[in-house]
């Protein structure tokens, strides 16, 4: 008995995300966006749409008022070109947010430490939809 509550316990981590599906023998990255949306810290890392790592930390930069995501990638996974771009998507219309790695062509690789420079923020749903009335409204105001 005691063994089934066991394994349901630790079926429920690992279908909820809660466990730390990346093992300690990582690399840390970091990248700086300008707007994160919703991300959270265990958020997905993907690449070519296979999770190989997850968001570990979340911080401001109040100098230059970024967040610096810094992301934990999988140890099996040394080969990421220095010059890869992340950027924030959303899973589905209204699902969660996830870190998006795009492989660059540079002959270097990211190390423990290193900092992507090319970032692409979050497109925020909201914002999106206050641009289309905003141009609707001014749009039709003007014959």
């Amino acid at each position: 008995m005691l063994a089934g509550i066991v394994a349901l316990l630790i079926l429920a981590l690992k279908v909820s995300g809660l466990s730390n599906t990346v093992g300690d023998n990582g690399y840390i990255v970091t990248a700086a966006f300008d707007n994160i949306g919703g991300l959270k810290v265990r958020a997905p890392v993907t690449l070519s749409g296979v999770r190989i790592g997850q968001v570990y930390r979340i911080t401001l930069d109040v100098t230059q008022f970024k967040a610096i995501v810094a992301m934990r990638i999988d140890a099996n996974q040394r080969q990421l070109p220095a010059d890869t771009s992340a950027s924030i998507l959303t899973q589905g219309l209204l699902g969660a947010n996830y870190i998006s790695l795009k492989p660059g062509f540079d002959q270097t690789f990211l190390k423990n430490g290193s900092a992507i420079q090319d970032t692409h923020p979050a497109l925020i749903l909201e914002d999106l939809i206050g641009q289309v009335i905003f141009s609707l409204k001014s749009s039709g105001g003007k014959q």
